[in-house]
């Protein structure tokens, strides 16, 4: 079985491992457009902070470890065109220029996802970057070194970590986001506000509701122009989302609108022996459903995984999602999984939702600290749908057990029952999740009495 890779970040390099190990007698051929594998862009603002000294650290797989068990290695070979029909694809190398033809059996599509960068007049000027891969975070390391104004465009989980990092090595910083508050697309504002003060009291200018325009310069950018003014800059970070990698595959592969790749529970896509996995193609969403772009390195390793196990005959089901995610950011620690309150009203569904502000600890303890928690979930079913947590101590993983909740298709009356360990160090005799879903139920019982 000859089996082709186009991309090798977390879903490529995923599918890679688990087919080596598989299947042993596959002869597998890898084609990436940069010259290294693996990397974890989540780690470049901590390689801009100082928290991570080495960027090589960044990497979990190697070219030189998969050519040891045998891949062929198509090191900055561009892939420049797919026949599905024929099995066959054209590469060609960045290094010499020259195109080969190779055939496969089976076709693994891991092209991953890219910076979405509107036309904007002056993008092209010295020391407007990218953030995504090694190549990006080598440049953001070297460029902000002679460099005292920076301003980060986009209030996603790279944009709001990277401000940190400038901050805390002593840049001014200015963070422009077209929405009306940070972090909108996987917390409300109830727990976006705590974080917004924070980064103002550390003197992070935050533009909210601002459009950039244009960036203006000499040679080198000096500012950000906006529908609102301008800002000085010398180094400006472009951080406002990504889009599928596909065009590759367009008008042969089913896809959503965003051209996210269509796939089926068994990571088939609508062409017979085509499997994609990771940023480039839309996951089943269990809140609602539903299929949805979700771009995260967890959802990515996993599809790799699945892509292996499913590459030969349909073996093993994706689970579904829930878009579970967690952050620290100064003393905040921030978690999401599932449906905010103001997504779950942008599709339409009749929810509920349920708040819990409290410590997290029995009071007679000497340390303590405050959890603040919400739920939403439906009304009719009373399923879970979602939950965010925010807390001065790391008590993030209270998202991943509403992960399992939301996945499994739990009710707020289940979740408040279900067993949690108690002990003094860790919790409450009431779990801190039990009742938040006990407030659930709570309100519930309210409104069936008032109607």
């Amino acid at each position: 079985m000859k089996v082709a890779v186009i991309g090798c970040t977390h879903a490529g390099t995923a599918a890679i491992k688990n087919t080596l190990e598989l299947y042993p007698e596959a002869e597998i051929h890898v084609f990436e457009r940069n010259d290294n594998v693996s990397f974890l862009s989540c780690g470049i603002a901590l390689y801009v902070g100082g928290v991570v000294d080495d960027a090589e650290s960044l990497f979990y797989a190697s070219v030189e470890g998969f050519e040891d068990r045998g891949v062929h290695m198509h090191m900055e070979h561009e892939v420049v065109t797919v026949d599905i029909e024929q099995k066959q694809l054209e590469a060609k190398d960045l290094k010499t220029d020259e195109f080969t033809i190779h055939s496969y059996d089976k076709l693994i599509v891991t092209t991953g996802s890219w910076p979405i960068t509107p036309p904007f007049p002056g993008l092209n000027l010295e020391n407007v970057v990218l953030c995504k891969n090694y190549d990006h975070a080598k440049e953001i390391i070297r460029r902000s070194e002679h460099v005292q104004k920076v301003t980060v465009v986009g209030g996603g989980y790279i944009g709001v970590e990277l401000v940190e990092a400038f901050e805390e090595n002593g840049k001014d910083v200015t963070l422009i986001d077209a929405e009306t508050r940070i972090l909108n697309r996987y917390l409300d504002q109830s727990f976006t506000d705590p974080v917004e003060a924070t980064l103002r009291e550390k003197g992070v200018e935050l533009r909210l509701e601002e459009l950039v325009k244009s960036f203006e310069g000499t040679d080198k950018v000096e500012r950000v122009i906006t529908n609102k003014g301008e800002v000085e800059a010398e180094l400006v970070v472009l951080c406002i989302g990504f889009r599928p990698n596909t065009d590759l595959f367009k008008d042969q592969l089913t896809m959503l609108p965003n051209g996210a790749i269509v796939i089926d529970e068994y990571m088939q896509t609508s062409a017979k022996d085509v499997y994609a996995a990771g940023d480039c193609c839309a996951v089943p969403y269990n809140p609602t459903k539903q299929a949805q772009y979700i771009p995260l390195a967890t959802n990515a390793v996993r599809m790799g995984t699945l892509v292996a196990q499913n590459l030969v005959k349909p073996t093993l089901k994706h689970p579904g999602t829930q878009g579970t995610s967690g952050l620290k950011l100064y003393h905040h620690h921030l978690g999401s999984s599932g449906l905010t309150e103001g997504a779950a009203k942008m599709h339409g569904m009749d929810i509920g939702v349920a708040y819990l502000e409290d410590t997290y600890r029995p009071d007679f303890m000497p340390e303590n600290s405050v959890i603040k928690l919400k739920l939403v979930y439906d009304k009719h079913t009373h399923r879970v749908l979602g939950a965010q947590v925010i807390s001065d101590i790391d008590l993030t993983q209270v998202v991943n057990t509403v992960s399992v909740a939301i996945s499994r298709d739990m009710t707020i009356e289940e979740l408040a029952l279900t067993d949690f360990f108690f002990q003094p160090h860790f919790n409450k005799p009431v779990n801190y999740l039990n009742q938040l879903a006990l407030n659930a139920m709570t309100n519930e019982a309210k409104q069936a009495v008032t109607q």
